[in-house]
């Protein structure tokens, strides 16, 4: 008899496009081609928090069928009842606090430069901006979780006891700490593949 396997999908899976393509070319294709392969599995179960599987179906362009939406399981997490450790809270609040100032720090050098280069009152130039906004988005959000849909996603693994299949580094590195194995998109095939 085989082993009850739940897993936590992320939307990385479908949408990152070096997940994507062991699935499919598009989120939508991915999307599919993953449900027709798990419909064949009765031994894995695959949940989704609802506020993932909307944030998914943004990107999908041609919607699964309803009958085989439904081996998605949409689980929101029991918020209320589901515990993390107070560490992991002590930790994600001392990581942001670095990554607020780190980039505020980045924002002063653009501001510094920008201030040496230009006379008083010039407009700034949409290519620093747009670097800025770049170097500034990777200081606060890459390696983190940065949203309420990754929590949603690490307190519903964490409920079912489940495995998470995300390829988002910063949703991994927080479900590690929190003692929930990881599986990348090349696993999560071979696993439906076995």
């Amino acid at each position: 008899m085989k082993k009850i396997v739940n897993i936590t999908i992320d939307t990385s899976i479908f949408v990152n496009p070096a997940s994507r393509v062991y699935f499919g070319q598009t989120p939508g294709e991915a999307l599919n081609n993953f449900l027709q392969k798990l419909k064949e599995k009765k031994d894995i179960f695959c949940y989704m928090p609802p506020s993932v599987y909307e944030e998914l179906m943004k990107f999908v362009e041609n919607k699964p069928a309803a009958k085989d939406a439904l081996l998605l399981h949409k689980k929101p997490p029991s918020s209320y009842q589901t515990s993390v450790p107070s560490l992991f809270l002590y930790e994600f609040i001392e990581e942001f606090r670095v990554r607020v100032n780190k980039g505020l720090r980045i924002a002063e050098k653009y501001t510094r430069n920008e201030l040496k280069i230009k006379p008083e009152g010039a407009r700034l130039d949409e290519e620093i901006i747009k670097r800025l906004r770049e170097e500034y988005r990777i200081a606060l959000r890459e390696g983190i979780i940065d949203s309420k849909e990754d929590f949603d996603l690490l307190l519903l693994a964490k409920e079912l006891d489940a495995s998470l299949a995300s390829s988002d580094n910063g949703l991994i590195k927080w479900a590690q700490k929190l003692g929930i194995p990881a599986l990348s998109a090349e696993e999560l095939k071979e696993l439906l593949e076995d």
